[in-house]
């Protein structure tokens, strides 16, 4: 009897102190650390605590990470992030911040799902699962920098056409080419592409020349479609050939390669049907249909 009380009361004794331990390594943490750490995200003025604290871990990493990033990765990151619209100011430093997180993440969430499959995996074998795990991490946030770039550039054709022809009206009803790249600013469809033009007035009215702004917005976005166009302008200034003509064939022909791009789109769909069609619809259709025969031939009923 006595045993027992006295066993309970030390397992009673060992939960108080483990329990106190992880209050006062949790304090700790939140004074030291996470303390610090909220205060940065409320200076940031964010309109989500969870992104401003996101980006306040990435910068906090991002110090270290300095030291270590080679200038071909800063080039590329730096160039892909410039396509992407800026990403909120991402820098390599940030984005390898970024990769390291993900990395360390997916190997966790690998060691887990091995840890409950583990008695259908070989031990030897899962030593390589982890490391997959941890390399679809480190590429991870790549994918999602390229599918920033490509949202982007999906945007900018889509409203290419239109304030192309705002543009087009704008040099033929008189206008300078500035002005008529403030009127696109002010009337055309919002979305990166005005943008880009706001920060190519910009470039024009601290005095580069048309063609250094252009150049820019090019490098800049990193469109092809968008590059061919420029490309067409910086030749007709070259030459003193008429912008409005050549604003208007080029307009002409995006509307033409958007018509192409449409019916390309059409004549695709038909083939990217054909998988569900056979995988969803045609077993259930062949079940309704054939399922009540089967039925009476396994029941001997037919």
């Amino acid at each position: 009897m006595g045993g027992d009380l006295i066993g309970s009361l030390m397992s009673l004794l060992i939960f108080l102190l483990v329990l106190g331990g992880v209050f006062f390594l949790a304090y700790g943490l939140w004074d030291v650390l996470l303390k610090s750490l909220f205060s940065e995200a409320k200076e940031l003025d964010d309109r989500s605590t969870l992104k401003a604290m996101r980006r306040v871990i990435l910068r906090k990493m991002a110090v270290y990470n300095r030291r270590i990033v080679w200038p071909r990765y800063e080039r590329r990151i730096s160039r892909k992030v410039m396509n992407a619209g800026g990403v909120g100011g991402l820098t390599p430093e940030e984005f390898m911040s970024m990769q390291q997180l993900s990395c360390l993440g997916f190997t966790i969430f690998g060691l887990i799902l091995i840890n409950f499959l583990r008695n259908n995996v070989e031990l030897n074998a899962s030593y390589l699962y982890v490391l997959l795990f941890t390399l679809g991490g480190f590429f991870f946030p790549e994918s999602w920098l390229r599918d920033q770039v490509n949202k982007r550039h999906f945007k900018i054709v889509r409203e290419l056409p239109y304030n192309l022809d705002l543009l087009t009206l704008s040099v033929e009803a008189g206008l300078d080419f500035q002005a008529a790249v403030g009127t696109v600013c002010q009337k055309g469809k919002q979305g990166p592409l005005v943008e880009e033009f706001n920060l190519m007035l910009k470039h024009l009215r601290v005095g580069k020349t048309r063609e250094e702004a252009l150049r820019m917005m090019a490098d800049r976005v990193g469109l092809p479609q968008l590059s061919s166009f420029i490309s067409a302008l910086i030749q007709a200034d070259r030459m003193g050939t008429s912008l409005g003509k050549v604003l208007r064939i080029q307009s002409t022909q995006m509307r033409i390669e958007r018509t192409q791009r449409a019916e390309k789109l059409a004549n695709e769909a038909p083939v990217k049907m054909l998988f569900p069609l056979i995988a969803c619809i045609f077993p259930t259709v062949f079940l309704v249909l054939f399922g009540p025969i089967v039925f009476q031939f396994m029941t001997g009923e037919f």
